[in-house]
């Protein structure tokens, strides 16, 4: 089974978060034989900022959709897109 590497968009719910420690707790969140390959950050608008953590995932049935629902579960997410996904 191979990997697919996903660059999603977690947007907090407020520009007051502290977003190493939104980092951390994403994760922590992971689902099993996910892991996270680095995250850049995206000034959205009025101080507010966008974590893109580029996500590794197995090549199977589900894809992405086990790691967007452990994010969006995570204290002070505000929203979880899928910007880009590619096999690797």
């Amino acid at each position: 089974m191979g990997k697919v590497a996903a660059k999603m968009k977690v947007m907090p719910n407020s520009p007051e978060i502290d977003l190493d420690d939104l980092q951390d707790r994403l994760e922590q969140s992971l689902p099993e034989g996910a892991k996270i390959n680095g995250f850049e950050r995206d000034n959205v608008a009025f101080g507010l900022i966008a974590l893109l953590p580029t996500v590794i995932v197995p090549d199977g049935a589900g894809g992405t959709e086990a790691v967007e629902e452990a994010f969006i579960e995570v204290d002070g997410v505000e929203s979880v897109a899928v910007e880009n996904v590619g096999r690797i």
